[in-house]
């Protein structure tokens, strides 16, 4: 990897003129900074098309409100690729509380302001203005969790489908790679944009009523949604039903008189797919044209995806949404290979921050192999109960974690991305390995919860689980004669919690003697379980009525039983 010439995706004239293009084929449009590391999302969709022979160019954080911020290299040949970012913009701007956030960690600097609520919304107006005709095409984490009819947090309010919203021609759902590149291919080909795995379109008035229904599974219309919330949790049900991509059927949603066609999702990519994504010429750097640091990227500068998807389910997230529920974990050598790159830059003095991905311990695992797996409409690989076509296997972390700590130039392999502790208990050859090489002091770890009803609706295992996890990593760090303390993330106010169930989390702190790093207060994410039971106050399995904590003196209620500190104390 070390060897190829590499250089920034053009960004100017001047820079589309050293590469000898006159013209571009696509036009990456985010949110963020633009960031040349595989960590985030319009670099790795631009490396991915380079990599077919396309001309891509990027432009990052645009003025919104003037179509010609985006004319700087022309009118792209194909299209223009929008994204919000690494994030939908409304969490980037907006607390729990509504409030506005004091920093963008994906802005130079952390200045705020440099992106417009619903970006992805805004870019594809701007795109159509500044090249009329254009084809536009939506992709990231906000467009893929508003792909369908959804509750908005921060405008506390039902919104339709993003494609609605911004009229773009075609909407890639999930990491988008397969999809991208065949979006690509037709369109340079003119061949229509239907039928594509992992892309979302809204069709016109003539395309809606010659469409065939027999093949799709037929969501509660917007307008259904509207008039009746209970219809917001058969909505999520039935769209998490078809989440996969080897048996999951397309969905319709009306919205008035046009349909909104989502194509069933995208296979996961393999190992090698995976490895040639991931060993793409990224600098690993800012665009030099920054003079700020970016806050984001430096938390994740030294840190290397070892692992896609996540099996786990959980109700508040919306990685089974985007990512999907089946792993794919790259090659050993792979990683070495990035290891090893990362290690030849002048800045690395090194520690590799994080070696993992969605779930650092579900590396080398395997599902979605067996024809079980493929018919398969469970949301978790996890709860209630781990699957017995779950193969769990700690031996390739272990042997991948001990072949980077040996590379040359690397002193310390520090695993920062989160655990899943019921996996980990039935693999304690990975606590140990962990404990003894692979923690820098602290160990973070997502109980959420205490109560056992909250961490049902949560989809997570009991408090029985996190218990038993201390005690086993305590155990271990002892033995490595390592002082080590593990740091729990809460979160407040979940569904279902009221001041009596947090109290079963105040209980466990204080008899612990911990002093908590952070407690998230809850923020239902479009599209997800969490939000369908936070806007219809019903439980999302057995629709009983569930309490809802929403206003903000309420919330400040469960915040302030568990005011946050800096770390746990030494105990014995």
């Amino acid at each position: 990897m070390s060897k190829v010439k590499k250089q920034f995706l053009p960004v100017s004239k001047a820079e589309m003129k050293a590469r000898g293009w006159d013209e571009l084929d696509v036009l990456i449009i985010t949110g963020d900074a633009y960031i040349d590391h595989p960590a985030f999302g319009a670099a790795v969709v631009g490396r991915v098309l380079e990599a077919d022979g396309w001309r891509v160019g990027i432009i990052a954080q645009p003025d919104w409100t003037d179509p010609e911020s985006l004319t700087a290299m022309g009118r792209p040949r194909l299209f223009c690729g929008i994204t919000a970012g690494n994030l939908d913009s409304m969490l980037s701007h907006y607390t729990a509380a509504r409030r506005k956030r004091r920093e963008d960690s994906y802005t130079p600097g952390g200045e705020v302001g440099k992106r417009p609520n619903l970006a992805s919304v805004v870019y594809t107006q701007l795109a159509k203005k500044a090249f009329p005709g254009i084809t536009t095409v939506l992709g990231g984490i906000e467009a893929s969790l508003r792909r369908t009819a959804h509750y908005d947090y921060w405008q506390d309010k039902l919104r339709p489908s993003i494609l609605a919203d911004a009229k773009a021609d075609l909407l890639v759902y999930g990491m988008g790679e397969h999809a991208i590149r065949e979006t690509a291919r037709r369109l340079d080909a003119d061949e229509a944009l239907v039928g594509i795995s992992g892309t979302a379109r809204f069709l016109g008035g003539k395309e809606t009523v010659a469409l065939d229904l027999s093949a799709c599974v037929e969501l509660p219309s917007f307008e259904a949604c509207k008039a009746d919330k209970k219809t917001v949790l058969e909505l999520t049900q039935l769209t998490e039903r078809e989440q996969n991509p080897f048996s999951g059927k397309p969905l319709v949603q009306m919205h008035g008189a046009r349909a909104v066609l989502i194509e069933k999702p995208a296979e996961p990519l393999s190992t090698a797919e995976m490895d040639r994504v991931y060993e793409l010429p990224y600098t690993r750097l800012p665009h030099p044209s920054y003079k700020e640091p970016v806050p984001a990227y430096v938390m994740i500068k030294e840190s290397v995806t070892v692992v896609r998807g996540c099996g786990g389910g959980c109700t508040f997230c919306g990685l089974g949404l985007h990512q999907g529920r089946f792993l794919t974990s790259r090659s050993e050598e792979s990683v070495v290979r990035e290891v090893q790159d990362l290690a030849d830059q002048p800045w690395f003095h090194g520690t590799v921050t994080d070696i993992g991905g969605p779930t650092a311990n579900l590396y080398g695992c395997t599902n979605g192999v067996c024809e079980a797996c493929k018919t398969c409409k469970r949301a978790s690989c996890l709860y209630p109960s781990i699957c017995p076509n779950l193969e769990l296997d700690a031996t390739a972390a272990i042997h991948l974690m001990r072949r980077v700590r040996e590379l040359e130039k690397v002193k310390h392999v520090f695993v920062q991305s989160g655990i899943r502790m019921d996996v980990a208990l039935r693999t304690p050859e990975y606590i140990r390995e962990l404990a003894k090489h692979h923690v820098s002091g602290h160990l973070k770890v997502a109980p959420e919860h205490m109560h056992a009803e909250v961490l049902k609706k949560m989809r997570k295992p009991g408090p029985g689980c996190f218990v038993e996890f201390q005690k086993e990593f305590d155990k271990e760090s002892r033995k490595a004669g390592k002082k080590q303390y593990m740091v729990p993330y809460f979160i407040s106010n979940f569904p279902g919690s009221t001041e009596k169930e947090m109290k079963a989390v105040e209980q466990f702190v204080r008899e612990e003697e911990w002093k908590l790093q952070q407690v998230q207060d809850f923020i239902p994410l479009p599209m997800t379980p969490a939000a369908a039971t936070y806007y219809t106050g019903l439980d999302y399995e057995t629709g009983e009525p569930v309490t809802v904590v929403r206003g903000l003196a309420e919330r400040r209620t469960q915040m302030k039983q568990l005011r946050p500190h800096v770390r746990r104390r030494t105990k014995g």
